[in-house]
């Protein structure tokens, strides 16, 4: 199956000497993909920044000129976790554009992923935990106002919670937010989603895969959706600092090969983003992201 990759230098924004975000996954990704045969320079393409409106279905205006003005307290940048910037806010709009572009791709071709998204921890009206702009909400905000989806399940798979995601979808009937996270893990406060699956420390492949191929089809069946932002963290990882989780690589391989197929026997378009992954060896996180590309390749 041909499918386009969003991609871009900037998402791979420099930080500080021994920041705790691995922001070099971002350039090394595409780096693999192309040097394993995953994925050629001609499916890649550069997306442009989410323009003010886009980022408005989604974000109050408050916070929207908080972050345009550099205004944001410090409390409030603290709690993102990053150094605030005019580069990285334009980042954060090419990380978001990336997204609703990843979505047109995919009600073309079927799929579509980006090698950054999936920033589950941004609210309308905050963000926190390396997230500022909730690009999978934004996206899906965009795909409902122009009549592109009806029906949009969000599948979340990262280790943790996406709460901005639970809040900002809370009212929102055409969206299904489906996550499976870690129940003791961050965020400690977690808003109500549609479906929250809450897996114990220590859970491995068997016992995660069998709660993802009993509890994913069921919301297939029961919500009917047209479309699928599907958020692929790998910090489900056993090598992972932040993930408490013990997935194999061959788990990962088999969460990676369901999800892709499922929604290809079904024919929902789905657009894929990176979220998470903290292990102290870059490249297992690099490798880790990269099996999503590869399994779409199969198909």
């Amino acid at each position: 199956m041909f499918f386009k990759i969003a991609h871009c230098p900037e998402f791979a924004l420099p930080l500080p000497d021994g920041h705790r975000f691995p922001m070099a996954k971002y350039e090394l990704l595409p780096k693999k993909l192309i040097a394993d045969g995953i994925a050629t320079p001609e499916q890649f393409f550069t997306p442009k920044m989410a323009s003010v409106d886009e980022i408005l279905t989604t974000h109050t205006v408050e916070y929207w000129h908080a972050l345009d003005n550099l205004t944001l307290s410090p409390k409030d940048c603290r709690k993102i976790g990053l150094p605030m910037s005019k580069s990285l806010i334009d980042r954060e709009r090419l990380v978001v554009g990336a997204t609703i572009e990843c979505a047109n791709y995919a009600l073309t071709d079927g799929i579509s992923l980006s090698t950054s998204g999936g920033t589950h921890h941004a609210f309308a009206d905050s963000g926190e935990g390396f997230c500022i702009l909730n690009d999978i909400c934004v996206a899906s905000n965009v795909l409902l106002k122009e009549g592109l989806a009806k029906r949009i399940l969000i599948l979340d798979l990262d280790v943790h919670q996406g709460n901005g995601n639970a809040s900002i979808m809370a009212d929102n009937a055409n969206v299904f937010v489906m996550s499976m996270h870690g129940e003791k893990n961050y965020p400690y406060h977690k808003p109500k989603s549609d479906l929250d699956i809450g897996l114990a420390d220590g859970v491995g492949d068997d016992e995660y895969l069998s709660l993802l191929k009993y509890h994913l089809p069921k919301v297939l069946d029961d919500f009917n959706p047209d479309f699928v932002f599907y958020q692929a963290g790998v910090d489900v990882l056993a090598d992972d600092r932040l993930g408490r989780i013990n997935l194999t690589m061959d788990g990962l391989y088999e969460r990676e090969r369901y999800v892709v197929e499922t929604m290809f026997n079904r024919q929902i378009p789905m657009a894929v983003t990176m979220g998470g992954g903290y292990a102290p060896d870059i490249d297992v996180i690099v490798q880790g992201h990269s099996v999503v590309f590869g399994v779409v390749g199969i198909f």
